[in-house]
């Protein structure tokens, strides 16, 4: 073996198997100084750690709490699900929204804490879906009640589809800047319509029930009833066989 052969050998030895050396303290910038903005580094804490609140109306939550499963864990992306609005900052509308359930959904929504998301998953949250043709409760689209940032179509959609929608709302959050949050805010109420309980005469009032011609089609009911008919009458019947 050559000199040179002998010279390269010891010299890989002395750089794998030597000990371990001091660490020295760069002088470049790049590696000691992070520079960035209130924007970015405010934006990162919130895309990391948004907080969805535990809401569901319909079979699209099935999928939803799907997610909270081992397969799935959507923990990972920091969602943490929280059963009050006060501390939820996403509101995934998972199921049909009816118009006895649009109050409700507009006062949980009203608790939340800005700044707040809110992503429309499924086709009957959408445009009310297989109800909106006949359907005379169902509401025809949520953004007639609440601001909608993200719309996840789908009958009902896939878990990974809501892991998509959660990236795709990670990237707007990302975007986000404080100066121009005021523009995003909600400026007014979508539902303002309060019950009110007001006492109304009854439309079936058993009017047509005494009517003349009525009476006597359930008297010549009556008359032919095998309740009214005398035990001689009573039709034969065959005993059963044990």
């Amino acid at each position: 073996m050559s000199d040179t052969s002998l010279d390269s050998l010891r010299d890989l030895r002395a750089a794998s198997c030597g000990p371990v050396g001091s660490p020295e303290v760069t002088s470049d910038l790049s590696e000691n100084v992070i520079l960035t903005s209130l924007d970015d580094l405010h934006n990162w804490a919130r895309l990391s750690s948004l907080w969805p609140l535990l809401y569901g109306t319909a079979c699209c939550f099935i999928e939803f709490a799907a997610l909270i499963g081992s397969r799935f864990d959507f923990d990972r992306f920091g969602l943490v699900p929280r059963s009050s609005p006060r501390q939820a900052d996403l509101l995934i509308v998972a199921g049909t929204v009816t118009m006895k359930m649009a109050p409700a959904l507009v006062r949980l929504y009203e608790q939340m804490p800005e700044p707040k998301y809110v992503i429309a998953m499924g086709a009957c949250t959408i445009t009310g879906g297989m109800f909106s043709a006949d359907s005379t409760t169902a509401v025809r689209g949520v953004d007639k009640l609440i601001p909608v940032d993200l719309y996840l179509p789908g009958c009902p959609p896939r878990p990974e589809a809501i892991f998509d929608a959660v990236i795709k709302l990670r990237k707007k959050v990302g975007d986000e800047a404080i100066a121009e949050r005021g523009k995003l805010q909600q400026t007014h109420r979508y539902s303002t319509v309060e019950h009110r309980m007001t006492a109304v005469d009854p439309i079936v009032d058993g009017r047509y029930l005494r009517a003349e011609t009525q009476q006597k089609a359930l008297a010549a009911a009556e008359a032919v009833s095998p309740l009214n008919l005398a035990p001689a009458e009573q039709p034969e019947t065959t005993p059963a066989k044990s």
